[in-house]
């Protein structure tokens, strides 16, 4: 049975300016809501177009229904949880085969599957995949501005558990020594590709003194022997993030990063998702989940795989100047509450 697809353009402003190494926009996001519908049931998603894999908002919207009528041969939802998980994964392999990479585009499309899946069974998505709702305390992240005003946005979330700093600028070890000044929580850096090999082992020591606990992505993504390099240098863990997109890449990574930042608008979903972490999980490696900036269908569709990992960087709705979507719950203890509604448990705002 032919699934109808509904898409609408999100354009999400960030709360503060969000800057990373590669000069990507810090002002907002734009995001692909998707809403599948099949036998009166209807699902949704978020696409993350990740620019960095040469993704935007205009190929995702052309590949969504090449991705959709690729699912005709599922057939409908079957009744059973078993057989459901089976259709699940049937749907992510059908997408693969007829299109490679964009995961983005797929992400949307997998989590409007699982949603609507859950909604069918009336289960929450993490139960129906069978996941916890104990999940680690998510970090805030913050991105890269002169020292001083990293520190005053430091001090005004420093209630969080942990702190991603964004580096890889001018200043790298500045924003830290301000950042530590007013935070005495763990610190985790994120370069996004912007250092050189004999930079980074030079920073360590520095890394440590500050009470870094992990250092993600430092060079380009096909770097690998100097990642290895590195890894062989470093009294603190080397993840790989741009170097991690797919299940497919890990082999390539075992005994050159110490761990992975799985994300699921690289990876292509939840199904995707669950499957790369614990295969990374089995092959000894260690493991962050991270997120894009989205609203809270994107975080919401990661927190369903939360419970699994090591660190937690599931921040991307608290960056958003007004998020259009509600039912994520965060606590008090920064981890968030999964839902016990069927499916994924979002939903539209009211306006005000």
């Amino acid at each position: 049975m032919a699934f109808t697809l509904r898409t609408e353009v999100l354009h999400l402003p960030f709360r503060d300016p969000f800057k990373i190494a590669r000069n990507e926009d810090s002002e907002a996001s734009q995001t692909v809501l998707v809403q599948l519908e099949q036998d009166g049931l209807s699902g949704l998603g978020e696409c993350f177009p990740v620019p960095y894999y040469g993704e935007t908002v205009a190929t995702t919207e052309a590949v969504l229904p090449l991705l959709v009528g690729a699912l005709e041969e599922l057939g409908p939802l079957p009744s059973e949880q078993a057989e459901v998980l089976v259709w699940l994964e049937r749907s992510a392999s059908l997408m693969t085969d007829v299109l490679g990479n964009h995961g983005g585009a797929k992400l949307g499309v997998d989590a409007a599957l699982h949603d609507l899946a859950g909604k069918a069974l009336g289960l929450p998505v993490w139960q129906l995949i069978g996941t916890s709702d104990r999940l680690p305390p998510t970090d805030y992240s913050l991105g890269i501005d002169d020292p001083a005003t990293v520190a005053e946005r430091a001090k005004r979330v420093a209630h969080f558990p942990a702190l991603k700093i964004k580096v890889g600028g001018p200043s790298d070890i500045e924003t830290l020594e301000a950042v530590r000044a007013v935070f005495g929580g763990p610190l985790r850096v994120d370069a996004n590709t912007g250092w050189q090999p004999e930079q980074a082992a030079a920073l360590i020591p520095e890394l440590e003194r500050l009470g870094v606990e992990l250092v993600e992505q430092p060079f380009k993504a096909r770097m690998l022997p100097e990642l290895r390099w590195l890894k062989e240098r470093s009294s603190l863990p080397i993840m790989a993030d741009e170097s991690a997109i797919f299940e497919d890449d890990l082999p390539m990574l075992e005994g050159v990063v110490d761990g992975v930042v799985v994300k699921l608008a690289k990876c292509g979903g939840i199904g995707p998702a669950l499957r790369m972490i614990r295969r990374a999980r089995a092959m000894g490696m260690k493991l962050m989940l991270g997120c894009m900036v989205e609203s809270s269908v994107g975080v919401a569709s990661a927190a369903m795989v939360a419970s699994e990992v090591d660190w937690l960087d599931l921040d991307g709705n608290l960056l958003l100047a007004d998020d259009p979507f509600g039912g994520l719950e965060l606590g008090d203890d920064c981890r968030w509450q999964l839902t016990t509604e069927a499916g994924l448990g979002v939903h539209r705002k009211r306006p005000a």
